[in-house]
């Protein structure tokens, strides 16, 4: 007998109620499949995805090549831990260094993982009294306690003190604050090369490269966490690639798996055997499931030409949203790099994204005022204009002060 029956809407609402815990701000829709950058509810509404799994979902919902390798290997391999070898995690390996900086893999299951990961590395490499690290206003890295003393946003640190240690909290884009903080206890310097919960924030011409060369004066490493901007967001592999400078370490996750829950950091073959046996581990890490998914999304995006089709969509999407700003006072600023898109609104971005939900089409809003994007490689043109279209009448009336609909998520 089957412990899960079909509810209506409304039922289903009633037992998050009395069986989930709260911790989300969840809107009131209930979703149910979903097909490329495409999503219906359990009324059979459909809704156009540009945030499609809070960015997991480059690939679009389902993509066919994904499904395909998990279902195959479900029925061989689901999982084993790290005790022993699997063909999948090697390739998957072996991938992923071929097309980053040639570093060595530990496999986890999300980004906050793979970031405690390189907190870990770089106190086990830099050795005793070199534990600090310079971390920036406005990033993020994840909510586990290491994860979370990185992340330089005070709300959300509330109510969770103490912190862990040995954080330092900089200006992003402030090289001379950096600068001005190395000391001797000093280990790394942590950074995503491009903002992404902090408002789609691009670093200023110069900067990752100056952070390079202050890491290599005082023999720092240089971490640079691509949980959100990796994995062909950019039209790159990596959004390192978009500014030719090579980290020590980088964190990856979200799109890593095509869907799938699963996470990755890479380090420089002089520094990874620092991570030795028993000093860090992770169950599910690497599992079959995950590296069949994982090579499955590399090899569909190289297959169907995605990067390339990435930065084509990217600039379709800047575009439309930059005439918008010509004609549109509320607007502050559009910018990105390929498909990690943010519009910047000189107002509360909140009744933006209710309205869109209302009218068919998943945003999100960041940073109070920052409309982020982060749409799937796999869309059409005529996707991307109706997406735009929506957004733009959207922030028009916005700006009009036309929209009086409500959400309460």
């Amino acid at each position: 007998m089957s412990i899960t029956t079909h509810l209506s809407t409304d039922e289903i609402f009633g037992l998050f109620r009395q069986y989930v815990i709260p911790n989300y701000r969840r809107y009131p829709v209930v979703l149910v499949r979903g097909e490329g950058v495409e999503v219906w509810d359990s009324e059979g509404k459909r809704y156009l995805d540009l945030f499609p799994g809070w960015g997991c979902n480059l690939l679009g919902h389902c993509p066919v090549p994904v499904v395909t390798a998990v279902q195959e290997q479900l029925t061989r391999l689901i999982h084993v831990p790290n005790t022993w070898f699997t063909e999948a995690q090697g390739h998957w390996a072996k991938a992923l260094s071929e097309r980053s900086f040639h570093g060595m893999a530990f496999f986890c299951n999300s980004g906050a993982e793979a970031n405690e990961a390189a907190i870990k590395l770089t106190r086990l490499h830099q050795g005793p009294g070199r534990y600090k690290i310079i971390v920036f206003e406005g990033g993020f890295h994840g909510r586990t306690m290491g994860s979370l003393s990185a992340t330089a946003q005070p709300k959300y640190h509330e109510g969770l003190h103490p912190l862990l240690p040995g954080f330092s909290y900089c200006p992003y884009g402030d090289l001379e604050a950096v600068r001005q903080r190395i000391d001797g206890e000093t280990a790394a310097i942590m950074i995503e090369p491009i903002q992404g919960e902090g408002g789609v924030v691009l670093p200023p011409n110069g900067f990752l490269q100056g952070l390079r060369a202050l890491a290599d004066e005082h023999q720092l490493l240089l971490i640079f966490d691509e949980v959100q901007s990796g994995c062909g967001r950019t039209g790159e592999w990596f959004a390192y690639q978009n500014f030719e400078v090579v980290p020590d370490i980088m964190t990856l996750a979200k799109a890593l798996c095509g869907g799938l829950p699963g996470g990755a950091m890479l380090a420089r073959k002089e520094i990874a055997p620092s991570l030795r046996a028993g000093m860090h581990a992770s169950t599910f890490g690497g599992n079959p499931i995950a590296a069949v998914a994982g090579l499955a999304a590399i090899e569909m995006i190289e297959t169907q030409g995605l990067l390339e089709r990435a930065k084509a969509l990217g600039n379709l999407f800047l575009e439309r949203l930059r005439d918008l700003a010509q004609r549109c006072s509320i607007v502050r600023e559009v910018r990105g790099v390929g498909l990690m898109i943010g519009v910047e609104l000189v107002a509360d971005g909140t009744p933006v994204v209710n309205e869109c939900l209302r009218r068919g089409l998943l945003i999100n809003c960041t940073h109070g005022t920052v409309i982020r994007l982060l749409p799937a490689m796999t869309m059409t043109d005529d996707q991307v204009y109706e997406g735009c279209d929506i957004l733009c009448r959207v922030i028009e009336e916005y700006a009009q002060g036309g929209l009086e609909t409500k959400v309460e998520a």
